[in-house]
């Protein structure tokens, strides 16, 4: 297959993902006022599991079709990485002042889950084949999956305890749209849900010809092009959500997203035939885990310090400090050659 044609099939999955991805943010934006859920909790649990569907369909495919597993957990780590490099854009469109000043502070509870969780993959990628295994999958499948629902839930009671409060100090009462409206958002939501999927589920075939056909190594195809494809949903939906005014959605959504993205870790893991799956690949993601986690530490500083002042009246030392993280990430795993 023609390097041009393997290049046309991974635009074709970029130009119907990011569509699609625009349509779930308008969708999700109206189910929240319906059924009065908290737009950081959307964000979270609805848009980050849909906008995460291309990095389930990919990684699923990269093990289980095209026996790729450097190819799907260097996609599930660079997306990761890549979402927290996004915050950079959210913070360069609001030009008023830097998002940490605005930021809900549920948002630490969704870093904190990310820390974990990126954490327990860092030290299964670290400790390789002497991680311990039950009937060839990890143990820390489980654990990934556990620390996930304990997160969506902490997340969804700590806003609707804000919300309450809010309510109970203002009086109003949320006026409910009719049901065909409501109706009418889900079938959108759910159409272009499965449109992310279908161009999620072709991706990697294009991606591991790209790899071979340019000589670069599958982990870095992962880590870069195609987490950089697999995120466009994320990407969209948060300029959306950004030009709604919701800003607590964008955010919930890109932090979402790196919780959604780990835990597809634990589900490549249960398809992947070969042995526990963070034992099959190579060191140089455990880079990229480290990464993740120094880039949502700094998320979590500017969460708490709320910086003020902007580097070159440009954008927020943080984002400074992201950029610098996702670029040494993507040199190293380039000279890993993995």
């Amino acid at each position: 297959m023609s390097t041009v044609w393997l290049a046309l099939q991974f635009v074709l999955c970029a130009a119907l993902i990011a569509v699609a991805g625009f349509v779930l943010s308008r969708s999700a934006d109206a189910l929240a006022e319906a059924y009065g859920w908290g737009r950081g909790w959307v964000g979270l649990a609805l848009l980050a599991t849909v906008t995460s569907l291309p990095e389930l369909a990919s990684g699923i495919s990269a093990v289980a079709l095209v026996k790729a597993p450097n190819l799907a957990v260097g996609n599930a780590l660079g997306a990761c990485v890549l979402n927290l490099g996004f915050l950079v854009v959210v913070d360069l469109l609001q030009r008023h002042q830097p998002i940490y000043r605005r930021a809900s502070t549920t948002h630490l509870l969704s870093a904190g889950f990310g820390v974990v969780m990126l954490g327990f993959v860092a030290m299964s990628l670290v400790t390789g084949r002497g991680a311990p295994q039950f009937l060839g999958v990890g143990l820390y499948s489980p654990v990934l999956l556990g620390l996930y629902l304990l997160a969506l839930r902490s997340v969804f009671s700590h806003e609707q305890s804000s919300r309450e409060a809010v309510s109970n100090d203002e009086g109003a009462a949320l006026e409910r749209p009719a049901p065909g409206a409501v109706r009418r958002e889900w079938h959108r939501f759910t159409s272009a849900a499965l449109v992310v999927l279908a161009a999620g589920s072709w991706l990697p075939e294009s991606a591991d010809g790209l790899s071979q056909a340019l000589g670069l190594s599958r982990s870095f195809v992962g880590t870069v092009f195609m987490a950089l494809v697999t995120t466009l949903p994320e990407m969209a939906v948060t300029v959306a959500a950004l030009r709604l005014g919701a800003l607590d959605m964008a955010i919930g959504n890109l932090l979402g997203s790196n919780l959604f993205n780990v835990l597809i870790l634990a589900v490549d893991d249960v398809a992947y035939t070969g042995g526990p799956l963070l034992a099959e690949v190579s060191p140089a993601h455990a880079g990229t885990a480290a990464t993740a986690l120094v880039m949502t530490g700094l998320v979590i500083v500017g969460l708490v310090m709320r910086p003020q002042g902007r580097v070159l009246r440009v954008a927020s030392w943080v984002s400074v400090g992201l950029v610098a993280a996702y670029g040494i990430n993507a040199a190293l795993i380039y000279l890993a050659g993995a």
